[in-house]
């Protein structure tokens, strides 16, 4: 008897059918995987490829990222930023700088990307710029707050992607059966779509992103 192939997943489909990772960004994933015990926090293959696309429609000059863990998704940003395009980013692992700064450099976007230290809702505000497009990925129960800070250095016309936003599947949970973190993204969807100065859109790529456009 034939041995029958296992079937697709559609997420695994849709790969297939995505333009392949690079070779640089596949090996940011592996010793992503090998350095941390995190490895499940990296942007990975598809949300990278849509950042990278994203970025290449907007053409944005400045980019704002809370949540650089080791440099995946602002590599992918940067790859479609206007030539003189700049990308801001800010986490508060000093430890993991070292990674994200190398690839950034063997990519050539070193000189586009800024990496600020320190707890974000502080660094934030300090930052004199006007950004086509902030990218939220950072503590769970602290979104609100980012996207309360950042919404008026953001362009009319501009737009903010929030990460995570499905959380595993939890929102759609009884509140009782919800995780703190859950709780707090389903906080943040439901201020986003009570939000009047933006239109909005849930995708429902890997684990969820909030497209935010502001009116």
């Amino acid at each position: 008897m034939a041995k029958v192939s296992k079937p697709f997943t559609v997420g695994e489909y849709a790969e297939q059918y995505t333009t392949a990772q690079s070779p640089l960004l596949a090996a940011l994933s592996r010793e992503t995987h090998l350095k941390t015990a995190r490895g499940i926090m990296l942007s990975g293959h598809m949300q990278g490829a849509f950042l990278q696309m994203f970025c290449h429609a907007l053409k944005p000059r400045r980019v704002l990222e809370i949540g650089t863990f080791t440099g995946y998704s602002a590599l992918c940003m940067a790859q479609g930023l206007a030539p003189d395009g700049l990308l801001h980013t800010i986490d508060i692992d000093e430890e993991l700088h070292d990674i994200a700064a190398k690839y950034w450099a063997e990519a050539g976007v070193g000189g586009k990307i800024v990496q600020h230290t320190g707890d974000a809702a502080e660094v934030v505000q300090g930052i004199n710029e006007i950004f086509d497009l902030v990218f939220i990925d950072a503590d769970k129960v602290g979104y609100e707050n980012y996207y309360n800070l950042v919404f008026d250095k953001v362009a009319p016309g501009g737009f903010i992607l929030a990460d995570n936003v499905l959380y595993d599947g939890e929102v759609v949970l009884p509140a009782e059966a919800q995780s703190k973190n859950a709780k707090a993204i389903h906080q943040f969807n439901e201020m986003v779509k009570a939000d009047s100065r933006v239109e909005h859109m849930l995708l429902g790529l890997r684990d969820g992103i909030m497209m935010v456009r502001k009116k």
